[in-house]
């Protein structure tokens, strides 16, 4: 316990440490600019981040993987900028895992894609002999990563791995960060040219079989915009036309 107390300690220290130089390679002149831009955090490097990344290239394809590393980075960031204490492993293995549960291996399933990729998360982080306190914050943040006003109310590793989603998906705070981190990002971890047609189809690829599980997040637009037949759900109509509305 105290080993693991003390690794705790170790991973917080790294989220305020310096060490970005991997990012800044390949800008020239300005790798200087940029290198301080973010020298704020690295990607972690401990066997659980390892292990995690290891999971994730054997399951996710390369597209998918590079963009969880980019919801990583960006929530890092933010969570730097705001003065947050978190624990670099939990937010960057709830950043890898967010969307495990869009992949082949869930083709079956009728949760929520965020739910399954939850608990591939959580049966992860068991087998790593992670607390279960710790394995219940990754958790929930995958979970209620595409719920609309919920995870910037929870514990940081929540809150970060929903704002580093919603960076990389539709630039959501964009302007909060500064050019030559941006810069610095896209030049490590490049976005394609087709990236948000290609992550559409990726994202409706996960849920078309689970339409249902749509209702309420924007992932109902995706398939209102991917498939002509989808219907959303009506609250009101629900409510109107329920059997308990007109009596016992």
């Amino acid at each position: 316990m105290k080993d693991r107390q003390d690794g705790m300690t170790r991973r917080r220290c790294l989220a305020v440490a310096t060490g970005a130089g991997a990012l800044a390679l390949g800008l020239g002149a300005r790798g200087a600019l940029a290198q301080q831009a973010i020298s704020d955090f690295k990607l972690p490097d401990s066997q659980l981040a390892r292990a995690a990344t290891q999971f994730i290239r054997d399951t996710e394809s390369d597209f998918l993987f590079q963009h969880s590393t980019r919801v990583y980075i960006w929530g890092a960031l933010a969570g730097k900028r705001k003065g947050l204490t978190f624990d670099p492993e939990l937010l960057y293995t709830a950043a890898m895992f967010h969307d495990v549960g869009l992949t082949s291996g869930f083709r079956e399933s009728r949760l929520r894609y965020e739910v399954d990729g939850a608990n591939a998360a959580r049966d992860f982080l068991r087998s790593q002999g992670i607390s279960e306190i710790d394995t219940e914050k990754v958790w929930l943040a995958i979970a209620v990563h595409t719920t609309p006003g919920i995870s910037a109310h929870l514990h940081p590793v929540a809150a970060l791995t929903a704002e580093g989603v919603m960076m990389d998906l539709v630039g959501a705070g964009y302007d909060e960060f500064t050019d030559a981190q941006r810069e610095t990002v896209a030049k490590a971890y490049p976005r394609p040219p087709q990236f948000a047609e290609d992550m559409l189809q990726t994202l409706y690829d996960g849920i078309k079989h689970r339409p249902e599980t749509t209702q309420g997040t924007g992932l109902a637009d995706v398939m209102a915009d991917k498939d002509p037949h989808f219907h959303r759900r009506d609250f009101a109509s629900l409510m109107r036309n329920s059997r308990v509305a007109h009596g016992p």
